[in-house]
């Protein structure tokens, strides 16, 4: 077997379950999990009406790159959403479906690590741990940056030594972050590309949370803008990844796209193709019907954007925690041990948070999700209130 499958760490629900496990909470409180960014939001009735039709495309195997009817759904898409110029995303060769982007995170980051004993993935520290596995089987190291309250939620660029610039071979980006909320700005995407440029290693954006924001006036903005904005009109090094199961509140459909430049792509595609990564004529029935339609994100986002400004007031009683930029998390500061913190809340309250430390690796500053835990509002709104009630009574006594 792969002797660096020895060196992935237990996956953070792992360690969850591990944490509470022989507690019994109280029977008569109904269980109410916000530990997983699982959106449990109805899908959009167009998205069911296209899986309805659909079936009737289920007697052939799919290619892998497509139809370029969905690819060219996202291409358009893409230059809505982020104000790109007309036919600035080619979609016969800048786009391509995956079936979600946890897949297609993993599988970029084999196709582009070359083997070298000194490889290097950069990435944030807290993360999505996916960063750091894929990193790890692909034969480089993991290179943490920390993102801290003191940075903004952000990795510190200029910090990083030369020398590891220099070993760099991708760079993991996520904005809005899991589990900060922190969006990028457009100057510090423009840095991370200078970057790039300078080292010749390839940026990988996760932005499966675009669409989630609290401020309609300043939506987060995609590393293909930054690319345009210092002249990579073919986007040059980049890599974007996006996702319908938070967009549209569908995870269960698995359905994605990786977006940039076409000489990347037509890599990973070749890859793709070996993996066996098509997605199935179903899926891109409705992912055409998706990604084609604003209104019902539009819906979405307004149903994240009342569960924060009802809960965290609730919550801003007990603990230091502040809304995000964006995503659907809560960083909360709960002042102390986090795992103690989310046990012991499990055993009175029957509510289940996630550590911060599990999304974290601890470096020399220490552990920089210790003391925090994530709070996924994916659950209806009455359940996120109930929940934040729950939290404010457990801490008030707690502190008591």
């Amino acid at each position: 077997m792969n002797s660096h499958l020895e060196r992935l760490q237990t996956y953070p629900f792992e360690k969850l379950a591990l944490l509470t496990a022989g507690l019994e909470p109280p029977r008569h409180l109904a269980p109410i999990k916000l530990s997983i960014g699982e959106p449990q939001h109805a899908p959009p009735d167009l998205i069911l009406e296209a899986l309805r039709q659909g079936v009737t495309q289920l007697g052939r195997y799919p290619a892998t790159i497509g139809t370029l009817e969905l690819r060219a759904a996202a291409a358009r898409w893409l230059e809505r959403r982020f104000g790109l110029p007309a036919a600035a995303v080619d979609p016969r060769g800048m786009v391509l479906p995956v079936n979600g982007t946890r897949e297609a995170l993993f599988g970029f980051v084999q196709a582009a690590v070359e083997p070298r004993s000194d490889a290097l993935v950069l990435m944030p520290n807290p993360f999505y741990q996916i960063y750091e596995g894929a990193a790890l089987l692909a034969g480089a190291a993991p290179y943490f940056l920390d993102t801290t309250a003191a940075t903004g939620y952000l990795p510190d660029l200029a910090s990083v030594p030369p020398a590891v610039w220099r070993r760099c071979q991708v760079l993991m980006l996520c904005s809005p972050g899991n589990p900060t909320g922190a969006v990028w700005p457009l100057a510090h995407l423009r840095q991370a590309l200078a970057l790039a440029a300078e080292h010749d290693f390839v940026i990988a954006a996760d932005e499966c949370y675009a669409e989630i924001y609290l401020d309609e006036r300043s939506p987060p903005a995609s590393l293909l803008e930054a690319a345009l904005a210092s002249g990579h009109a073919r986007f040059e090094r980049c890599i974007v990844f996006h996702s319908l199961s938070k967009r549209s509140s569908v995870p269960g459909l698995r359905s994605g796209f990786v977006a940039g430049d076409p000489q990347l792509l037509a890599r990973f595609l070749l890859y793709r193709t070996y993996q066996g990564g098509a997605m199935s004529p179903l899926v891109q029935a409705a992912s055409i019907a998706a990604w084609s339609d604003d209104a019902h994100a539009a819906a979405n986002r307004r149903l994240y954007r009342e569960k924060f400004q009802r809960v965290v007031p609730i919550l801003q009683s007990v603990l230091r925690v502040e809304p995000p930029a964006g995503a659907f998390y809560l960083w909360a500061d709960v002042g102390g041990d986090d795992e103690q913190f989310v046990r012991e809340l499990y055993a009175a309250q029957n509510v289940t948070l996630l550590p911060g430390r599990y999304l974290a690796r601890a470096g020399s500053a220490g552990n920089p999700g210790a003391g925090r835990v994530r709070i996924s509002l994916t659950a209806s709104l009455d359940e996120c209130l109930e929940a934040a009630e729950r939290i404010r009574d457990f801490t008030s006594h707690r502190s008591v």
